[in-house]
């Protein structure tokens, strides 16, 4: 009986290694896909953050936000009346106007020749140049701004004399200021402020009182 008996024989030893390997090798891909897989999700969480860091600097510092004009202070130069009562043309009549440019923003404002103009009864009798500039970042320029008023042209008024006997004249002004935001080269703005002031002259005292600025702004 003992004869009659098969024995089975063993695996063979290199069948056993091959498995072995086989095994090693999948885990090694499994870590190496769940590596890529993590490695995949640090990127794009680092770029879900730049993406935010930008838009929030987009919405907050980088905003291109409003330049700010205001007149400081405005006089009227050899404005005289002859003793009937009439104005002076024999002279040159000059308005000096201190003029703020306040520029609000991270960059410089660069803004090219603008004009001012001076109006009274509706009409304008005057018109002064802004040569250009540069508001420099969260800075305030201050100009001068000299504007020749032709005295033939405040005499075709006709409130003039009324006007004269209320010993005050009511003047408005409208100044205009053109240019460009540039940030980083990549955020660029033209930008056109517009000003507008009414006032009132007083023929005594030489001086102006009241005044009442709106500004305006197109992008």
């Amino acid at each position: 009986m003992a004869e009659n008996e098969q024995v089975k024989p063993l695996a063979p030893e290199t069948f056993q290694t091959r498995s072995d390997d086989e095994e090693a090798l999948s885990k090694q891909l499994k870590l190496k896909k769940r590596k890529y897989i993590q490695c995949c999700g640090c990127i794009a969480a680092l770029f879900l953050i730049q993406a935010v860091v930008v838009l929030v600097l987009f919405f907050t510092v980088f905003r291109i936000q409003d330049p700010k004009i205001r007149m400081n202070s405005v006089t009227i130069q050899r404005l005289e009346l002859l003793s009937n009562g009439s104005l002076r043309t024999d002279v040159n009549v000059t308005l000096l106007a201190d003029v703020s440019v306040k520029n609000p923003n991270v960059a410089t404002f660069k803004f090219n020749n603008s004009t001012t103009l001076i109006y009274y009864g509706g009409m304008m009798v005057g018109k002064g140049i802004h040569l250009q500039g540069k508001a420099k970042a969260r800075r305030t320029l201050r100009r001068n701004v000299t504007v020749e008023i032709v005295t033939e042209k405040i005499l075709a008024v006709p409130s003039l004399m009324i006007d004269i006997t209320s010993g005050a004249l009511n003047i408005s002004t409208y100044t205009r200021i053109s240019g460009r935001v540039k940030i980083l080269n990549i955020i660029k703005k033209n930008v056109v402020v517009k000003f507008n002031c009414s006032m009132t002259y007083r023929l005594s005292g030489g001086d102006f009182h009241g005044e009442r600025c709106r500004p305006e702004l197109d992008f």
